[in-house]
């Protein structure tokens, strides 16, 4: 299993909010004399279930007291919290891509795993748990048919390869755009043009756009959000798709026609980061392994559809939920897991892989 890359880019978030303290007076007393805490948490609704299954109960067992900010923590806020030397953000969620771009700038704090539990360090799986972060769920990228279009009991494409086949099986068709670089339907368009799952690596950018040609002409739309997916999935108009699997799961719970298949699923996560030389260091590092324990990350999935890092979580959950999961041990052992190391990897012309990517969909996508 190699080291994973990307980030969903959910709703656009709203600007801070405060927690507020949780019980009475003595515990707001409490909380000041245990420090604040800053938590970027996302915006949209997986912020709020951030919030309800991470956030709130930190601040009830620890009486830290808790600001979430309700906004995505990029790579750009960091770097300039670090050259202004004013850190506003105390720990926050960050894909693999650019928690390794962090690292490399030196922004980021050590991991403190002597805070975390035996069983949780044992539980975690080892592509997550890297000195400068910790990742605490998984998602994926799957393919989606409209279940009346393509019924149970008729032939479905079960590979990439045969949803590029648009004679063997017409529709509408959506996939992903490349307009960030780290997300993208390059690895799909590798498997489509036969490149084995343990291949793909360094990846070939000139045969990922010979492929992308191919399907090109038969994308009626390359969507750029997980709320815009999601909304298309919910709208029925389209017979074949790319999603996230938790927009996926979240649509066929409102009552979409779809079903998602998880073969040559594409998998990553998020990590928790500290940023170097902030304020409440101490009290970021106890909320990041608060997150990693195996009981939080199941309260965690019960809320949102998406997979736990530590294994452990799994003995919590009913297996009904545990299989709707990217991280499910029966899918994770099969899934294609993405190579972060090299999206940030920098070629003698110094631009990164993912600035190669940005800058020939560009051009490539207009023609």
């Amino acid at each position: 299993m190699s080291i994973l890359i990307n980030r969903r880019r959910f709703m656009q978030a709203s600007s801070a909010i405060a927690a507020g303290a949780l019980a009475a007076p003595a515990s707001r007393v409490h909380a000041q004399s245990a420090g604040e805490l800053r938590v970027s948490t996302y915006g949209g609704q997986l912020g709020k279930k951030v919030i309800e299954a991470y956030v709130k109960p930190f601040e009830a067992e620890t009486g830290i007291k808790v600001t979430p900010i309700t906004e995505d923590f990029t790579l750009a806020q960091l770097d300039l919290m670090q050259k202004t030397n004013s850190v506003t953000i105390d720990v926050g969620p960050l894909s693999q891509g650019s928690v390794l771009q962090s690292v490399q700038k030196g922004h980021l704090e050590k991991i403190d795993y002597s805070l975390f539990r035996k069983d949780d360090l044992e539980g975690l799986v080892p592509e997550v748990k890297q000195d400068n972060s910790v990742g605490f769920f998984f998602y994926s990228f799957n393919m989606v048919y409209n279940t009346k279009k393509y019924p149970a009991d008729k032939p479905r494409p079960s590979n990439w390869a045969e949803f590029w086949d648009v004679e063997k099986f017409p529709g509408v068709r959506y996939l992903i755009s490349g307009q960030y670089g780290t997300e993208g339907p390059w690895e799909e368009a590798l498997l489509a043009d036969g490149v084995s799952p343990d291949k793909l690596y360094p990846m070939d950018i000139d045969r990922v756009f010979a492929s992308l040609d191919k399907i090109k002409p038969h994308i009626r739309k390359w969507w750029g959000a997980g709320s815009e997916i999601q909304q298309l999935m919910m709208s029925g108009s389209g017979d074949l798709m790319m999603s996230y699997d938790g927009r996926a799961m979240s649509a066929i719970e409102q009552g979409a026609a779809i079903e998602m298949n998880r073969n040559q699923t594409k998998m990553t996560f998020d990590s928790w980061v500290v940023p170097k030389g902030g304020p409440n260091v101490a009290n970021a590092q106890k909320f990041v392994e608060f997150v990693s324990r195996a009981e939080n990350q199941a309260a965690f999935a019960k809320l949102y559809p998406e997979g736990p890092t530590n294994r452990n979580a799994f003995k919590l959950l009913p297996e009904e939920i545990g299989l709707k999961l990217p991280s499910h041990p029966k899918y994770l052992a099969n899934a294609i897991l993405l190579n972060g190391a090299w999206y940030s990897e920098v070629g003698t012309d110094g631009l990164t892989n993912i600035q190669r990517l940005v800058q020939r969909w560009s051009d490539w996508v207009i023609r």
